[in-house]
């Protein structure tokens, strides 16, 4: 009789809980399914940076195939072995899934939602746009042809076809002026929520136009004609006028929210990296004052020592990273007003638009240096040197132009190694161990 009477009791129990009460068991409360656009565009934003940024082996090996950094002990990767720590596959991944796919996702939320005049949706609509070419550019600088039209498309192309990168980069091209234009700087786009230009609308604008800038001159060996129109339409339609447009991410130095080179030079408790002697030799060669900005002077007062790249590195023997990069709210940037004068420069030698080539030159450098903090009358010494003023300097345009893009291109791995691969300068070394030079794209 005891057993009969629970079985009613569970009975009645069961039958008086809804069908919602059920329901809601099935969802977790601390991770909502739905989120607002905000949340999605202001996480790809923080992967985005992340995975640009940091300098964990696994992920991010560009400081090293720019020889910026070498490794002191584990030196796979300075000899340029990707497979053993699927350092190509991260990248890829963490772009498409974590940056591109949530933009789209994005996307479709801005479009649905009823809240948001139409002036909202299209400046939303287009900085997620922005940040999307952004992210498909580095993967097509980094990998050649890739799935672009079947991407992010899972359920119609489990194998998605490759297409051709000459094809995509008109693509995304036509993405950035198309986005570019559709904003309106007077009206709302993030707002507060907008974690790079605090919601000025103007700002997103520029970096659209040196976005387009930055498109057009990596094809310009390919297909000149669109490089100049791009660069034309980047120009008018109005470039970073000064650093305070740079593309920055500033951290509020708590973790999770941190510069990502401190997490591996501070946190970790690590010491896997010192200068790489590339950089040193040309920095020493040049009495470049930006060593004292870029590295520790800890082997002494005006001494700098890099090692050997490719080869393992005693961390106290050799010139180690300044104390500006690991501060743990140092901020991260990811284009901005010194490479957009080095890219007017080189189009200008290349005769893809007018102006003077040594004065984009000139700003370019004055950018860089002012940025790492040297004071006016070091930047107009250097800049007096005959080895780097324009008319001088050693080489052609390309020569000229290259060594001080790649100089000024410290800390923005991807970008130095880019800069190397279109210009073919400067030269670089061949990885000690391996007897590898240095890749121009990723498997």
């Amino acid at each position: 009789m005891k057993k009969i009477l629970l079985s009613i009791i569970a009975l009645v129990t069961i039958n008086s809980c809804s069908d919602d009460y059920y329901d809601s068991l099935n969802h977790d409360p601390l991770n909502p399914e739905n989120v607002p656009a905000a949340y999605l565009v202001t996480g790809a934003v923080n992967s985005f940076f992340t995975q640009m940024l940091n300098t964990n082996v696994n992920t991010n090996v560009f400081r090293l195939y720019a020889q910026q950094w070498n490794e002191t002990q584990y030196v796979q990767e300075s000899n340029y072995e990707l497979d053993e720590r699927n350092i190509n596959g991260r990248l890829i991944n963490t772009l498409m899934q974590d940056v591109i796919k949530d933009l789209d996702d994005a996307k479709t939320i801005i479009a649905d939602d009823s809240f948001l005049s139409d002036a909202e949706k299209a400046n939303q609509t287009a900085i997620a746009e922005l940040l999307q070419v952004q992210a498909w550019q580095v993967l097509i600088d980094t990998f050649g042809d890739i799935p672009y039209t079947q991407a992010l498309q899972g359920e119609t192309y489990p194998q998605p076809a490759y297409d051709d990168d000459a094809a995509i980069y008109e693509s995304l091209i036509s993405r950035a002026i198309d986005a570019t234009n559709s904003i309106n700087s007077s009206a709302e786009g993030f707002g507060g929520d907008d974690i790079v230009y605090g919601g000025d609308m103007s700002k997103w604008k520029r970096f659209g136009a040196s976005l387009q800038l930055k498109l057009g001159i990596q094809i310009a060996d390919v297909n000149s004609a669109l490089a100049a129109s791009t660069i034309a339409n980047a120009i008018s339609s109005g470039v970073f006028q000064s650093s305070a447009d740079n593309f920055t991410l500033i951290y509020p130095g708590a973790e999770p929210y941190v510069n990502p080179l401190w997490i591996d030079l501070v946190k970790s408790g690590r010491t896997d990296f010192v200068a790489a002697n590339t950089i040193i030799d040309y920095m020493n060669d040049l009495n470049d004052p930006r060593r004292f900005k870029y590295f520790r002077e800890n082997m002494g007062a005006g001494v700098f020592i890099g090692g050997i790249y490719g080869n393992a590195t005693p961390y106290a023997q050799h010139t180690q990273i300044s104390d500006t990069l690991h501060a743990i709210d140092y901020p991260g940037n990811l284009l901005d007003y010194t490479e957009v004068q080095f890219i007017l420069a080189e189009a200008a030698a290349r005769g893809l638009i007018g102006g003077s080539v040594e004065a984009y030159y000139n700003a370019g450098i004055t950018s860089s240096m002012e940025f790492w903090g040297n004071s006016p009358s070091e930047i107009s010494s250097y800049l007096a040197q005959p080895s780097v003023a324009y008319a001088t300097a050693p080489g052609d345009w390309k020569q000229k132009i290259g060594m001080q893009y790649w100089l000024a291109m410290y800390n923005k791995g991807f970008d130095a190694w880019t800069t190397y691969r279109r210009l073919d300068t400067p030269e670089l070394n061949v990885a000690a161990t391996s007897g590898l030079p240095v890749p121009k794209r990723f498997t």
